[in-house]
């Protein structure tokens, strides 16, 4: 008998609740069905199904193999379906959410080379920096930065975000620089109103121990462009992500601060609510995203900030 159809039939008595239903499915006799699940049994040398006149229940091995089996059929679709989306055409419309100034900052140009490549899909953009189900919104991808909290959703590393402390020349030259993160106590500091632990900035020493800036700060804002913006006439410290500051750092209009530190280490991920029956504009989309970004994203390769460790969330996106 052929092993997966076995396997197939087993399962689907499993979920149906009896062997006549199980062989509807894929158009055999009952009798035939409930051979595929005896020639698993005789080949396992184990039970796996206790049968009566009304009703079919997993034995303990039975439930084991079942979890098992259920697992491999599914992957055994994922791979098909791969194999058939290569060959295939991405069509319709991909709803993506995305953190504000990320998605303002960096997704344009991926959205541009997908639609050119992908002709029959059109693409929705929704950027803003509160939670909410991709489900009831009808959201296809987000893209989160940070912690995840949902066990439901399947995510897909993009990119490491960066963090750092940086402040412009001008305000060096006025307020002098740090040289230990206590000194950013009584610096004008300019902080992210929303992160997880909002107004908290962590620094690891190299020993691994951890210092808290926090208290007051000179000025806060949800939006970190506009902390960027503070940060570039001179208003202040700002820490934040790289894929915001990083190339005016590499321009200088900004300087990396406390080098002999590291900060929070946190990642940019692509999101969607199910690993099965991915549509396949959905997924040549993260996979644009994948190759655009990366370990080494474009915003990081000319300017280094401090090595990263720890955890936090800046602007977390839908």
């Amino acid at each position: 008998m052929d092993r997966l159809t076995s396997l197939g039939v087993f399962v689907a008595a499993v979920e149906e609740g009896s062997f006549a239903a199980a062989a509807r499915r894929f158009g055999l006799s009952a009798a035939m069905a409930g051979k595929h699940v005896s020639a698993l049994e005789s080949e396992l040398n184990a039970r796996l199904l206790q049968r009566t006149t009304r009703r079919l229940s997993l034995t303990d091995t039975g439930q084991t193999y079942y979890e098992r089996c259920k697992r491999i059929l599914e992957a055994f679709d994922e791979a098909r379906r791969e194999a058939s989306d290569s060959q295939g055409t991405a069509r319709g419309l991909l709803r993506v959410a995305a953190p504000v100034t990320f998605g303002a900052m960096h997704l344009g140009e991926v959205v541009a080379r997908y639609l050119d490549d992908h002709p029959h899909v059109n693409v929705e953009v929704l950027l803003g920096d509160r939670y909410v189900d991709l489900i009831d919104a009808g959201v296809d991808v987000a893209i989160r930065i940070g912690r995840l909290e949902d066990p439901g959703l399947v995510t897909r590393r993009l990119a490491p975000c960066r963090m750092v402390v940086c402040a412009s020349p001008a305000y060096l030259k006025r307020h002098g620089t740090p040289r230990k993160p206590a000194d950013l106590m009584r610096a004008q500091r300019l902080a992210f109103s929303e992160a997880v632990s909002a107004g908290d900035w962590t620094l690891f020493d190299a020993k691994n121990r951890a210092h808290v800036i926090d208290g007051p700060s000179r000025m806060t804002a949800n939006n970190t462009q506009m902390l960027l913006a503070a940060a570039l006439a001179g208003a202040g410290i700002a820490y934040g992500p790289t894929f915001v500051f990083g190339e005016h750092l590499r321009r200088g209009e900004l300087v990396a601060l406390l080098p002999a530190y590291r900060t929070a280490n946190l990642t940019i991920q692509a999101v969607y609510p199910s690993a099965q029956r991915i549509p396949l504009k959905v997924r040549r989309f993260v996979d644009y995203l994948a190759e655009t970004f990366g370990e080494e994203p474009p915003w990081d390769r000319t300017a280094k900030p401090l090595e990263s460790d720890g955890s936090a969330l800046v602007e977390s996106g839908r």
